[in-house]
């Protein structure tokens, strides 16, 4: 893929700040007692900082060699280990904990989400725990992305203008398109990216098939059970 525009990480934590996904997955890394930790598709390491605590071992995984040297300056990197690539790049470590946090699963298209979670399983020790968010098909978030009309906001980088288009390209794919003109400097980042909305049942059926038994699928942060008008579908797994 084509790496991010380092102006664009350099303002990913502002717009993806911690919330109550890191609390969820923070907590149930202790409720399990985690020692060996995987973050796959860590971004810039947000997460997988808070992550490595005590005498838990931390890999942080991305396909972004941006995303992953910004990782590495911030503070506490030193506590985890940083790697560019995607699954197949997973070191064959036993680990007991591995999450997929900010959506991660719908970046990942459709031949590759059965060999992403097939590389996990076999990074993982029997009766670890996976955790991964998805956003629910059924609720159409999507329909509220398209944004036509500019903002405008100050930026480390100067005057930042931004509008995105959503399009649904078939029953399960969204592709978003999101511009960002540097007034600066005149320059415009445009980011093209295809999500995949996978149902409950799909992504239950691709779990089982890459010998993961589901523990549990949340509606929200906060553990409430799933329904079919939940924005979210929190999966929790356990390796077989």
């Amino acid at each position: 893929m084509t790496d991010y525009d380092s102006r664009i990480v350099d303002l990913y934590d502002e717009d993806n700040p911690e919330g109550p996904d890191h609390a969820f997955f923070r907590a149930l890394a202790d409720e399990r007692q985690a020692h060996e930790v995987l973050d796959l598709g860590c971004g810039t390491g947000m997460l997988t900082v808070t992550l490595a605590t005590g005498n838990r071992t931390v890999v942080g995984v991305d396909p972004s060699p941006m995303m992953i040297a910004f990782a590495q300056d911030r503070p506490g990197a030193q506590r985890a280990t940083w790697v560019v690539g995607d699954s197949s790049s997973v070191p064959r470590a036993q680990f007991d904990f591995a999450v997929m946090t900010g959506n991660v699963a719908q970046h990942i298209s459709d031949p590759d989400w059965t060999r992403t979670l097939s590389d996990l399983r076999a990074s993982m020790s029997v009766g670890g725990t996976l955790a991964f968010d998805s956003r629910n098909p059924s609720a159409r978030a999507w329909e509220g992305w398209a944004a036509p009309d500019r903002t405008s906001r100050d930026t480390q980088h100067g005057p930042l203008v931004e509008w995105m288009d959503a399009e649904l390209v078939d029953d399960r794919t969204v592709q978003i398109t999101a511009h960002n003109l540097f007034t600066r400097t005149g320059d415009t980042v445009t980011i093209r990216e295809a999500l995949k909305f996978r149902s409950l049942a799909e992504v239950e059926r691709a779990l089982r098939a890459a010998d993961f038994d589901i523990e549990a699928v949340y509606g929200d942060w906060f553990r409430s059970p799933f329904d079919d008008s939940a924005p979210i579908m929190v999966f929790v797994a356990r390796a077989r």
